[in-house]
C-alpha cells in the first residue's frame, strides 16, 4: 500500500492529518507538481484525473478523492471513528463536511488557483474574475461558522472529526490565497488556535 501525496496540497494534508489521527502510516510517493508530474503519463495512469493523493492498494486497486481515501482507512480501523461511530454522528459529520467543503474548502481554492502567480500555468487558464467572486463567498462562510463555533470545542458530534481537519486545512490556506481570518471572529480564532496544537497537524 502507499499513498501519492504532495505535501504542499490541502487534500493531501487532509488524508495525512486523518491517518496521524488514526496512528496509521504508510509509504508515501511524492508527485511533483511544480514540475506538473501529475499530468505525466505515468501517473495519469493511476488516476487519469490528474490530481492527488491518491491511494494505491497492495492488490493494485486505486482510490481517489481525498475523502474516500479517509473512508477506506475508518472501514479498515474504525477507531477512533472520524466520520461516525453513530447514525447521528455519522448523519451530522457529513452534512458539515458537505457545508465546510463547497462554503469553505472549493472557495478558497478557487481564490488560491486564479490569482496566485505560481498556480498560472497549472490553472490554465486563470480567471481572476472568478477569484474576486469567491472572496465574499469565503467571508460569508466564516462569519456562519464563527457564531456555529461559540461555545464549541469542535465542529459537531462533540469531537475531533474529518469536518474539523477540512476546516483547519481551509482555513490554513488562506494565507497562501492572500485572505485572512478578521479578527473579529473570535470563535473561528479560538478553536483553530486549540485545533492547531493537536500532533496530527503537523503531518
Amino acid at each position: 500500500m502507499k499513498l501519492y501525496d504532495a505535501s504542499v496540497t490541502p487534500n493531501c494534508r487532509r488524508v495525512r492529518i486523518f491517518l496521524a489521527e488514526k496512528g496509521i502510516t504508510i509509504p508515501l510517493v511524492a508527485v511533483d507538481l511544480a514540475k506538473l508530474e501529475h499530468k505525466k503519463p505515468e501517473y495519469e495512469a493511476i488516476n487519469p484525473v490528474q490530481q492527488v493523493p491518491a491511494l494505491e492498494l497492495d492488490d493494485g486497486t486505486i482510490i481517489t478523492e481525498s475523502v474516500a481515501i479517509c473512508r477506506y482507512f475508518e472501514e479498515i480501523q474504525p477507531k477512533p471513528s472520524l466520520l461516525g461511530a453513530t447514525i447521528m454522528e455519522r448523519v451530522e459529520i457529513e452534512m458539515w463536511q458537505r457545508r465546510l467543503e463547497l462554503n469553505l474548502f472549493m472557495p478558497v481554492m478557487a481564490v488560491f488557483r486564479h490569482s496566485h502567480p505560481a498556480m498560472a500555468e497549472m490553472e490554465s487558464p486563470q480567471i481572476p474574475a472568478w477569484s474576486e467572486a469567491n472572496k465574499p463567498r469565503v467571508l460569508s462562510f466564516l462569519k456562519i461558522l464563527n457564531e456555529h463555533l461559540r461555545g464549541r470545542y469542535f465542529i459537531c458530534a462533540e469531537k475531533f472529526t474529518v469536518a474539523d481537519i477540512t476546516a483547519l486545512v481551509a482555513l490554513d490556506f488562506l494565507r497562501p490565497a492572500r485572505l485572512t481570518i478578521p479578527e473579529e471572529m473570535i470563535h473561528i480564532l479560538r478553536w483553530h488556535r486549540e485545533v492547531s496544537e493537536r500532533a496530527s497537524t503537523k503531518a
